[in-house]
């Protein structure tokens, strides 16, 4: 035989020399649950190894996680139901203990890059991601109300607002707000391809912000559907994305790799909860290894064409590198 490929494989140095895809740890952006109080360090029962922290137990945390290499963080409030709404009002109130996480964290770690949630549904009383009226999610009707937690984020001194909605032309709307305000610099990560997927459930258990009527079938996408992300994501750059994202990830690798072979712009991906959670709960059982399988799924994603990667694997997978 002339050719063989086992030739390029016959030892770690030539296999490392001859690998397609590279992943480290700046590659991954770690989710992080925040909760108003003192002293809090909950996990969260359906997704172990990740919890729940209030601002003095997460500052000596992002030390550690930025010391292993993380420098991107997206931070995600739990918030009181007594302070939810039907208009969300909270999110951009001067007191709301998420901005006062923000100014803080940039204060004392100003090298790390700060991305946030754009989205009503944790300050809802509805637990929708748009103000509703008579059951139906208002398209139009709920800009403002982006445009306004939108503001309040980059106030407080956010990097990259992420607009998780999925209402039509959010993004146009919120650029304009934003550079009217004079935050030419705050990036969007655009949630262009959020599916309304059956991983999401240990994220809501998570901020306790699950729909309390209905479903968000209505304005996240069908799972059928791989070219409708092209729509979206053509309308998201229009308007003024500097970034897109495909959420969940490991059941749509096929629509990050179309975008990222159709787009010139980042290509993100949301390895969300659900998905990490089989892990968590194959590896606990014994039928899995922890530290292979989370490294193959992670590699998966960035094979298929995701430049950054927000997984709950981030820290896990941080200290398997620097081992």
């Amino acid at each position: 035989m002339l050719i063989r490929p086992r030739r390029n494989r016959k030892n770690a140095a030539i296999r490392a020399m001859v690998e397609e895809t590279k992943l480290g740890t700046e590659n991954l952006i770690y989710p992080m649950f925040l909760q108003d109080g003192k002293g809090i360090k909950k996990e969260i029962k359906s997704l172990p190894n990740n919890f729940r922290w209030s601002l003095d137990t997460l500052l000596p945390e992002i030390e550690e996680c930025v010391k292993l290499g993380i420098n991107q963080y997206v931070l995600f409030p739990a918030i009181e139901e007594a302070l939810k709404d039907k208009i969300a009002s909270h999110s951009y109130a001067s007191d709301n203990f998420y901005l006062n996480v923000i100014s803080t964290l940039k204060k004392e770690f100003p090298e790390i890059v700060l991305m946030s949630d754009v989205a009503m549904d944790p300050y809802s009383s509805d637990g929708h991601d748009g103000l509703v009226e008579n059951g139906k999610i208002l398209n139009d009707e709920t800009l403002p109300i982006l445009a306004k937690m939108a503001i309040a984020q980059a106030q407080a001194g956010i990097d990259i607002i992420g607009p998780s909605d999925m209402m039509d032309g959010r993004i146009g709307y919120l650029r304009e707000s934003l550079d009217n305000d004079g935050y030419t610099d705050v990036s969007i990560m655009s949630y262009s391809a959020k599916y309304a997927s059956a991983f999401y459930g240990p994220f809501r258990d998570a901020l306790d912000s699950a729909p309390k009527a209905g479903d968000k079938k209505t304005y996240q996408m069908n799972p059928a559907n791989r070219r409708e992300a092209i729509i979206e994501a053509e309308l998201d750059i229009s308007e003024g994305a500097d970034m897109l994202m495909v959420k969940p990830a490991l059941c749509y690798l096929d629509v990050i790799s179309m975008l990222k072979e159709t787009y010139t712009v980042p290509i993100t991906a949301y390895n969300v909860s659900g998905e990490c959670a089989m892990v968590y709960a194959a590896a606990q059982n014994g039928w899995l290894n922890y530290e292979a399988t989370m490294s193959e799924m992670l590699l998966s994603i960035r094979r298929a064409g995701a430049d950054g990667i927000l997984t709950y694997f981030a820290k896990d997978f941080a200290r398997l590198v620097n081992k």
